[in-house]
């Protein structure tokens, strides 16, 4: 029997170098297995983007070999690219129950995804994905049926976290899968590929229930209406808000499309259950309840203008008025850009007189990731030969690097990963191959990659310094002359009625600029229109210190 030579590429096209659009790739001769496809959210220098994928370019250029797309959990950045990914590939997708609604209520708002390429899978499932035999293991997350994914390959196993913590008392009553892995780690591990999202973070994570018991206390001090914002797809504190509201008598109104959306398919498969079905209240309903009887389960714990939560701190709600002596429950840690986003609304809600409680004045969160002595454990119990740290900012990546030197592990045992790094794995040991095409694709409204570097560079300079519109008519034939003056319109960049010693500077400088271009025998037009808008630029600068936007328009009468 001949010895494989082929080896195990690990390719990670989202979720390494960063926080978010998780997308990772295993190849081994004809077949590829890829694992989640999620979104980031974009920050302030994404101007008008509304989220951000992983280029996929590569996988198009070897959909043939797809053998199957696995989903670890159904969080945003890990599922929230499939509505734009999917589509293009038409493959096989795997997770489990509640991943798998949430993916197909994703798919309810584009185009439904062909019902025989959807598979339910349990953990401990086997599923052959050509030379992969993929095994999903339950890990404990901060939503239920979360999962990690061991992939039996030709040159040995090969195990992915997926996100985890090591919660020891879980909401749901699973936990995570630690046998699995042991047993495993006996038989041999390969290569781990790790969570480091919390690796710089010493300790261990706290456990869910703990946030339970503090929105317990936090409900009990509250005399007007309560409004809790998290993270949509935590179902565990969605769960225990719900039974907290209903000890003290509450009605809930949940808020939010992506908040309604997660309620209503985890209240159809099982995952949330519900005191009494007549606990929650429709929005329009709110008026009619007392506020010290109502609970609001919202979305907005990011600050994203357009949420729920936002909305309600500006009085722009339709439903929902924040009212004096209300309480607001922030039940999340802002994403890493976000900060600014939380704390403008956090100023609005006090500005209202509302009472604010976030989680450095109380324990109404906890992360859903391992902090380091839970990493050590994970390392420890499945003692793979390579590690790759994954799921992080390269700062993260290098923490989880220091945890494996302190358990024995050299750099040349470690792979840090950036967008498209080959990682490739064999009997041999483990190197990095040729990259693979990667990188980001902006979503706008209904486009999809059609806003790049150029038209952002254009929105950053608009939204910097203004546009300035300079309006020409010029005879059709020769000798070519300006048949009117040189009309101004700005936006954003001064206001023109105050401005009018500056207009017709400007108006003079284009008009000599044009009459000297014009007395040529030939004129081109682009050169026209480029060397007018370097003269009104220097111009402008020499006048403002600002670079507006100029865009000539030459009419031709």
């Amino acid at each position: 029997m001949s010895l494989k030579t082929s080896k195990l590429s690990v390719i990670p096209l989202g979720g390494t170098g960063e926080i978010g659009k998780n997308l990772l790739v295993f190849e081994y001769d004809e077949s590829i297995v890829v694992i989640d496809g999620g979104v980031k959210f974009p920050g302030e220098e994404l101007l008008g983007i509304d989220l951000v994928i992983p280029d996929i370019s590569y996988l198009e250029k070897n959909r043939e070999r797809i053998k199957g797309l696995f989903i670890t959990h159904g969080h945003e950045d890990h599922i929230g690219g499939l509505p734009f990914i999917l589509p293009k590939l038409n493959i096989p997708i795997y997770g489990t129950k509640l991943t798998i609604g949430l993916v197909m209520a994703k798919f309810q708002e584009r185009a439904p995804y062909p019902e025989s390429l959807i598979h339910i899978i349990e953990p401990g499932e086997l599923v052959q994905a050509g030379a992969f035999q993929v095994e999903a293991f339950r890990v404990t997350h901060s939503i239920p049926d979360a999962v990690g994914y061991s992939l039996l390959t030709p040159v040995g196993r090969v195990v992915y976290t997926g996100d985890f913590k090591v919660d020891y008392t879980p909401i749901d009553g699973q936990n995570m899968d630690l046998g699995k892995l042991a047993a495993w780690g006996e038989e041999g591990i390969l290569a781990l590929i790790c969570d480091s999202t919390n690796a710089e973070r010493p300790g261990v994570t706290m456990s869910e229930r703990v946030v339970g018991k503090t929105l317990c206390d936090w409900f009990e001090r509250a005399e007007g209406k309560i409004i809790l914002a998290s993270f949509a797809s935590n179902v565990h504190r969605i769960q225990q808000a719900i039974n907290a509201a209903a000890d003290i008598g509450r009605k809930v109104c949940v808020v939010g499309r992506s908040m309604e959306s997660v309620v209503r398919t985890s209240i159809e498969m099982g995952y949330l259950r519900l005191p009494y079905p007549e606990i929650l209240v429709e929005s329009s309903d709110v008026e009619n309840i007392s506020p010290s009887g109502l609970l609001v389960l919202t979305t907005g714990s990011q600050g994203e203008p357009l949420a729920a939560l936002t909305r309600m701190a500006t009085g722009s709600h339709r439903q929902i008025k924040v009212e004096v002596g209300d309480m607001v429950i922030i039940a999340a840690t802002p994403i890493p850009g976000n900060e600014k986003l939380v704390g403008k609304t956090i100023n609005h809600l006090y500005q209202i007189g509302a009472e604010v409680v976030t989680k450095e004045m109380g324990q109404v969160h906890v992360s859903g990731h391992a902090n380091q002595e839970e990493l050590k454990l994970i390392i420890r119990l499945a003692r793979p030969r390579y590690l790759i740290p994954h799921h992080g900012e390269i700062r993260h990546q290098v923490a989880l690097r220091r945890i494996g030197h302190t358990l024995g592990y050299e750099d040349k045992d470690i792979a840090i990963t950036q967008l498209g790094s080959r990682v490739e794995l064999s009997a041999d040991g483990m190197g990095f191959g040729l990259n693979a095409e990667a990188g980001s694709v902006n979503i706008d409204g209904l486009g999809i990659g059609d806003v790049g570097q150029i038209v952002l560079r254009d929105r950053q300079q608009l939204a910097q310094d203004g546009v300035v519109v300079l309006i020409a008519a010029i005879s059709k034939g020769k000798p070519y002359t300006l048949l009117s003056g040189l009309d101004i319109i700005s936006r954003g960049f001064t206001f023109m009625k105050e401005a009018g010693e500056l207009v017709e500077g400007a108006q003079k400088v284009g008009i000599q600029t044009l009459t000297a271009q014009l007395e040529r025998d030939q004129i081109e037009w682009m050169n026209l229109k480029s060397t007018l808008r370097d003269s009104l630029g220097n111009y402008f600068w020499e006048k403002t210190h600002r670079r507006p936007m100029i865009l000539p328009v030459l009419l031709s009468i």
